[in-house]
């Protein structure tokens, strides 16, 4: 049975509130987890954020899934910190769904690029 996760935080981040709505899906033991960001204006209430979710998760724009392994057993705490450790300097500073919304940020980067080269591809046949 897959096992379906989700998450959604709200904080500040100057000069705007975001929110970061996260969606891990346990798929053929591994988590796959995707993001969407979502920009607030002025700190949102609980009833706002309630309100928001329910009229606009349609239209969310997920980031691709990044996969990572499921966790099965607690290890020793020492053991533990000393993996976070050599985790963090070797992939770099981020969560899951930070990764994964700098992954969707390239991906639109690079379809930007795309559309730019074919409007110019189509002017110069002008």
């Amino acid at each position: 049975m897959d096992k379906v996760t989700v998450s959604f935080t709200v904080f500040f981040e100057n000069p705007f509130w975001v929110g970061v709505f996260e969606r891990s899906v346990s798929y053929k033991g591994e988590m796959l987890v995707t993001a969407a960001k979502i920009t607030f204006g002025a700190q949102p209430s609980d009833a706002q954020v309630y309100e928001y979710l329910l009229e606009h998760y349609r239209n969310l724009r997920f980031s691709p899934p990044v996969s990572t392994k499921l966790k099965t057993a607690v290890k020793n705490p020492k053991r533990l910190q000393r993996e976070i450790h050599r985790a963090v300097k070797s992939s770099g500073m981020g969560t899951k769904s930070q990764q994964a919304l700098a992954l969707m940020r390239e991906e639109n980067h690079k379809a930007a690029l795309l559309r730019k080269r074919e409007m110019r591809k189509l002017q110069r046949e002008r």
